[in-house]
């Protein structure tokens, strides 16, 4: 027997009140002997007998009266079919939690998961009576679920529920199912959890306390060994994306199961074309890579795809992507007093429509008057200096994903240049060498990192071993490294870079040793100059975002450069999310809510206007099917919540069985209505005693 109010038992003690009244009435007189009444001394003992029968009889019907009603308002119930004969059913609060992660769509020998599911919950459902309450608590929706007090509703909120993408683990619904039940009406309460038990999406670190009195039921589906093949990664490799150019993308592939695959292929499509295929072998449960080499003919945001060979789980077989081919440079050239930008204008003029920069040419004097946000690049051509306001100026918008290059002057303000370089996290601008305009060279190449993006494409190859022409250099003026700053693209001879990356927040700077300008070296004049300064805009101009990625169901943030408040987000079916929005340097921060459901490539509008394009993805961890015991998931499963949790296995088609079996332990039944009934009648013979009671005759 249990008890739905097991505080109010306190209340038996008021069952002792009777005893006490009868203990302070059972005093004794002080006896006086006189010898005149001895012989009524046996008649007075045989009625004091009799009246302390009475008083026994009342002290037990009152006490038990009393002890009745205490246990009537305890509300114990009894789990026995022969209490159905005297009592009603127990009232219930039903936490029903349903897993319709894309794991449910596998099929066994029993059809797919989640009708097996879906029937096994509606069985549950249906044993429901009058004054019991169902919460349909699924894994991936959304919201406060509604308290279902008739079957019908219940039924279709769980009819309603399909294999969706970004679902929550089971560990999380089981707390808003212990959360909803704190709330519940009734005192009987109780959470079932219909799982394939997926291992990887099962439980989190998270811990789980459960109410008191709460019951929970694990009821895992589904036969446990499934196999599959899924692309969990697709990244753009190439910092330089142009038209015409071949663009690198790497796409990681797993297969999931216990047999390798030899030969797997693997196909890329941009705009909806397939234009590089790949082809691996992978062993099980090994992550394998594959790249492609694609060449865009449009410029744009270009939506991209790799897909795997076609199996029976459709939704991992595509990783989406995005591909930004800009459809122009906007490049401000910083002219200095006395320095010759001609050169390194002409440079970027040469590529005509082909590189598409938009060139802007100013005076140093007139940097602090620019916008910088309405540029991907700044080149400095040997400002004399720099003002604190337009050093931080350059500095947020190289950290705000901007580009930066900088040729020095041989009269540049040191402590100028040394603060803008400390700021990008760098070192400082050293000391000349050589003699401007001199004919004997002070320096030449010495190690160059051939494996950076920016020289693909721009050494020749001979015999197999790449080389880069070095130029005759009589004046420079080179960058000294800081503290870890070892992105040392060209080394110059005496061992001070030629050329130096400097990488601060989103963007990148480039420190070049020598100015454009023939009294330094011949570098403006070599057929090296023209392709390095070009590929180093697109370089410093590439999108750090392009190939970015989200996360379905999952809350993100997107950075979008160059844009102004007011952006909506649009999915492939044209449903709008309006995601907050704020300033940062250099664009717009979007905060992406857990809202978006579909896979795809979504649009960042502003009004009728592109901004940008992202992707989104499923959580890879959706696409390993491997499951857990059951006796393991019900051991993690009492670890998280430290309540004990009941194992019903209705995996081989046993759904409906475990369905009768919490239908029979539902029938215990209420007797407080006994127990009231009983408190009832022990105080009717309390008053049919005591109006049979006739004192007793007094002896004379």
């Amino acid at each position: 027997m249990a008890f739905l109010n097991p505080l109010v038992l306190l209340g038996l003690a008021a069952a002792a009140i009777p005893i006490l009244i009868h203990l302070f009435n059972f005093r004794k007189p002080r006896t006086v002997d006189f010898s005149s009444l001895a012989f009524l001394h046996e008649l007075q003992k045989s009625t004091m007998r009799r009246v302390r029968i009475k008083q026994w009889i009342l002290l037990a019907l009152r006490t038990l009266a009393i002890a009745c009603l205490v246990l009537a308002f305890a509300r114990p119930t009894v789990q026995s079919g022969w209490a159905t004969v005297f009592g009603g059913q127990v009232e219930t609060s039903t936490a029903l939690v349903l897993d319709h992660s894309l794991s449910m769509t596998v099929r066994d020998a029993q059809g797919d998961l989640m009708t097996q599911a879906q029937e096994l919950a509606s069985a549950v459902v249906e044993t429901s009576e009058t004054g019991d309450e169902v919460f349909v608590v699924g894994t991936a929706a959304t919201g406060r679920p509604e308290a279902f007090r008739n079957p019908g509703p219940a039924l279709d909120a769980i009819a309603e529920l399909e294999p969706e993408a970004g679902a929550t683990t089971a560990g999380s619904a089981v707390g808003r199912g212990f959360a909803l039940l704190e709330g519940a009406t009734n005192l009987n309460r109780e959470v079932l959890i219909v799982s394939d038990l997926q291992a990887s999406t099962f439980l989190d670190s998270a811990r789980v306390p459960v109410p008191e009195g709460v019951r929970v039921t694990l009821l895992p589906v589904g036969e446990r060994r499934h196999t599959n093949v899924a692309v969990t990664e697709a990244r753009v490799l190439s910092r330089i994306v142009e038209v015409g150019q071949p663009v690198e993308v790497e796409a990681t592939l797993i297969a999931y199961g216990t047999e390798p695959l030899e030969g797997y292929t693997a196909s890329l499509y941009l705009n909806g074309e397939r234009v590089a295929q790949a082809t691996t072998d992978l062993m099980p449960n090994v992550p394998a890579t594959v790249t492609f080499t694609a060449t865009p003919q449009t410029r744009g945001w270009l939506a991209g795809e790799v897909h795997t060979e076609e199996d029976e789980f459709e939704w991992d077989n595509t990783r989406h992507l995005v591909l930004h081919v800009p459809e122009t440079r906007r490049v401000l050239l910083v002219r200095g007093a006395g320095q010759r930008a001609d050169l390194a204008d002409l440079a970027l003029s040469l590529g005509g429509e082909q590189t598409r920069f938009a060139v802007t040419t100013v005076p140093e004097t007139a940097l602090a008057a620019q916008n910088l946000d309405g540029f991907d690049v700044v080149v400095l051509v040997g400002p004399e200096s720099l003002a604190s306001g337009e050093q931080a100026a350059l500095t947020q918008f190289v950290q705000g994903g901007g580009g930066l290059m900088v040729f020095p002057s041989e009269r540049a303000n040191a402590a100028d240049y040394d603060a803008l370089f400390i700021a990008l996290g760098g070192g400082r601008l050293g000391d000349t060498v050589g003699q401007l305009g001199g004919v004997r060279p002070v320096a030449q190449f010495g190690r160059v990192d051939l494996e950076h993006p920016l020289f693909e494409g721009v050494f020749d190859g001979t015999s197999g071993q790449a080389r880069l022409e070095s130029p005759a250099i009589a004046f420079a003026r080179p960058y000294q490294p800081g503290v870890g700053d070892e992105n040392t693209l060209i080394a110059l001879s005496t061992g001070t870079p030629f050329l130096q990356e400097l990488r601060s927040g989103q963007g990148t700077a480039f420190v070049f040793a020598v100015a454009p300008d023939p009294r330094w070296s011949d570098f403006p004049v070599r057929g090296l100059f023209v392709p390095l300064l070009y590929r180093a805009v697109y370089y410093l101009a590439a999108d750090a975002d392009t190939g970015e990625a989200l996360t379905v169901r999952q809350a993100g943030a997107l950075r979008v450069s160059g844009g102004t408040e007011g952006l909506r987000l649009v999915g492939p079916d044209g449903t709008e999310f309006a995601p907050e929005q704020r300033s940062v340097p250099g664009g717009v921060l979007l905060e992406i809510d857990d809202t978006v459901r579909e896979p795809g490539v979504y649009d960042v509008m502003q009004d009728e206007r592109l901004i940008r394009r992202v992707a989104f993805n499923p959580d890879a961890r959706e696409s390993d099917l491997s499951t857990l015991a059951p006796d393991e998931a019900r051991r993690r499963l009492i670890a998280a919540t430290g309540a004990e949790v009941r194992l019903l296995d209705a995996a081989g088609g046993q759904g409906l069985a475990a369905a009768e079996r919490i239908a029979e332990e539902r029938t215990g039944v209420e007797l407080w209505n006994v127990f009231l009934m009983a408190a009832l009648l022990f105080l009717l013979a309390e008053m049919l005693v005591a109006m049979q009671w006739r004192p007793e005759p007094v002896a004379a």
